[in-house]
């Protein structure tokens, strides 16, 4: 079959719609997976304190099994564990910018880095241009939109501001004392 060719299944034009009430709902295709596959799931979204019953709710299990993969789960550095009652657990960002940059020192080598770290960087210095200001934070949307419009204005303020996390995930991965073993330093 060509690419351009319509598959024989496909419903003419002016055929019926297809009967979406016969379709799973999206909630239950996600409750399927393993317990586990599904406590990271919510965790990864949990970016405020949670209850455990409510972390059990939301990955479809019960609360002692969602009790016992949240403490695997702080052990591993992925949540927090905020004391108190009722205890509650948090996403731990932190980790997550570990992983990030753990991931960056195995795709990248040392040079590939510095190189991707210099390319932020003067796209950062491009917007500071722009705007005439040091911070993303710092723009004022009234005064930039008389020369763009506000969307413009937004969505490079939106860049900027991934472009700084960009780079601060470079730099990261670019210092010495590389977990993975590659030890030294480079200059950026």
């Amino acid at each position: 079959m060509d690419l351009t060719d319509t598959p024989e299944e496909m419903p003419e034009a002016d055929g019926e719609p297809p009967d979406f009430s016969k379709l799973e709902p999206p909630e239950e295709l996600l409750k399927g997976g393993s317990i586990r596959e599904r406590m990271l799931d919510v965790v990864m979204q949990v970016r405020e304190p949670t209850k455990v019953s409510a972390i059990a709710d939301r990955a479809d299990c019960d609360t002692e099994t969602a009790r016992d993969y949240l403490e695997w789960f702080t052990e591993m550095g992925v949540v927090r564990e905020l004391s108190g009652r009722p205890v509650q657990y948090e996403r731990n960002d932190s980790y997550l910018e570990w992983r990030r940059v753990e991931q960056i020192r195995q795709e990248l080598s040392e040079s590939e880095i510095v190189e991707r770290l210099k390319e932020t960087l003067d796209a950062v210095e491009a917007h500071r241009n722009r705007f005439d200001v040091d911070s993303p934070d710092e723009v004022s949307l009234v005064d930039a939109s008389r020369d763009s419009s506000v969307e413009e204005i937004w969505e490079a303020v939106s860049d900027w501001k991934t472009l700084e996390k960009r780079a601060a995930l470079l730099d990261a991965a670019r210092r010495d004392d590389l977990p993975s073993g590659r030890a030294g330093s480079v200059n950026a």
